[in-house]
Formats: structure tokens, sequence, C-alpha cells
């Protein structure tokens, strides 16, 4: 089985926009990342109406606690001490197990979890967890992948259908699930990460084939640009979508 270190193409640590360079390299990065763009485009519209004390479970980074109103919201962020090993080093979080998660009962009054629970092999002990802490009326803000490669090596075991979501979910009062983008942005998508998995050589065979790649960036751009097109017209079917998102209500 390979590790996190032998991963083709790691994921890139996703940080906030918190510095001139930080706000660089996260808006930057949704030129390309069109999993991260999609994330943020759903979560940014609701994260400035959470109120009370709100929870982000695998926080990493707590790379959204920004868009949250700092005066009418108090945040607490957990991980799973396993995060520093992909490069997350947070100080302001608490660590827990992965499924337990260690606060009262009907304690919050929001919950935040992006791209999580496909890194959770008892998915379900967490999501009756976070029906737990919260409490009645709480709002809560799940994202998953769907189409996404294999990823954080040797943690991440699953990829789910709206049809699982119901039944997972199914404790809540209400469950929106909403898919972010189509194929067309999928296979874009794949086709970027393609392009950079080999732009960027960590191997001799590799940096033989690195001037193909070179000569084929034009058919990049081209894809760049069919990638936004699409999303911007909401082109493609949307039963194959780069992930979903889902807004709960207990």
């Amino acid at each position: 089985m390979k590790k996190n270190s032998e991963e083709g193409f790691k994921p890139i640590k996703h940080e906030p926009p918190v510095t001139l360079i930080g706000k660089i390299k996260f808006y930057g990065r949704m030129l390309l990342d069109l999993q991260i763009l999609t994330i943020f485009i759903d979560i940014k519209k609701v994260l400035p109406k959470f109120k009370g004390k709100v929870l982000d479970i695998g926080c990493g980074q707590s790379p959204y606690r920004y868009l949250l109103n700092k005066n009418e919201t108090e945040y607490r962020g957990i991980d799973v001490a396993e995060a520093a090993s992909f490069d997350y080093i947070n100080n302001d979080i608490t660590l827990f197990d992965g499924e337990k998660i260690p606060f009262d009962n009907e304690f919050f009054d929001a919950i935040i979890c992006t791209e999580v629970l496909e890194h959770v092999y008892n998915y379900q002990n967490l999501i009756d967890e976070m029906y737990r802490v919260c409490k009645k009326d709480s709002k809560l803000i799940i994202t998953i992948p769907f189409s996404a490669r294999y990823h954080y090596i040797p943690y991440d075991f699953f990829r789910y259908t709206p049809s699982a979501l119901e039944k997972i979910f199914c404790k809540f009062s209400t469950v929106e699930i909403t898919p972010r983008g189509s194929d067309v942005l999928s296979i874009c998508a794949k086709i970027i990460v393609l392009f950079f998995r080999n732009l960027i050589p960590n191997s001799f065979r590799k940096w033989i084939f690195f001037p193909f790649w070179i000569g084929l960036t034009p058919i990049l751009a081209v894809t760049v640009v069919i990638a936004h097109i699409s999303r911007l017209f909401n082109l493609g079917s949307n039963l194959d979508p780069l992930g979903y998102t889902i807004k709960i209500t207990k």
C-alpha cells in the first residue's frame, strides 16, 4: 500500500487567505483547482450567516474560518493527530480520534465539515456524533468529493451517492444535497491533474517526457477555459459531478 509520501501528485495544503501571499495562493488556486473552487462558491454563501458556537470538523488549517462573522460566532476546530503527516499544522484546534467529538450534547449552533467524510472509515459514528453535539434547529454544511482521485493514501475510503447520503443523514430534519459541477467539469479537472502530475517530474522517466507535456500546455489552457465556461453555464450532466454539498438542519 502506498503511503502519502509516495503519492504521485499529493494534494496541496489548503490555507486561509490571511497574508497577501496567502490571498494570492488561495484565490489563484481556484483558477485550476476546480474542487476547491466549487466548494468555496457553495460555502461562502452559508458561513457568513452562521451564528453562535461553530464546530469545524477535520478543519486542517481552518481555510474557511475567515468567512464567519467574528462578532456573532465562537469558532472551535477539531482534527486528528495524523493531519500533521499531511503538512497541516494548526495549534488553534482540539485533537480528537476521528469519531468521538469531545464536546457536550447540544453544544453547537452550526457545523462545518469539508472534504472529510471520505477519510472516515466508521463514518456513521462521526455523523451520529454531529447529531449529538448539535442543538435543535442548528445548521450544518458538509462537502464531499465524488469524482476525485485516490488521495491522502491510505486514509481515503469512500465516495458517496445522494441515495447513500439520504440514509446516512436520515436522523436530521432536513437534508438538501446539491451536486457541485457536472461531468464536463469532472473531465476538465482530471485533465488538469494529468498535466500537473506530469509537469512536475519526480523520476527520470518523467523528465524524458517533460518536453512533450510542455508542448501540450495550450491544451491545458483550453481545458481551463472550457471548465469555467461549463461551470458558469451549467453545461453537462450533474449525475457525475466533482462532489456534493449537503446543507442540513437538525
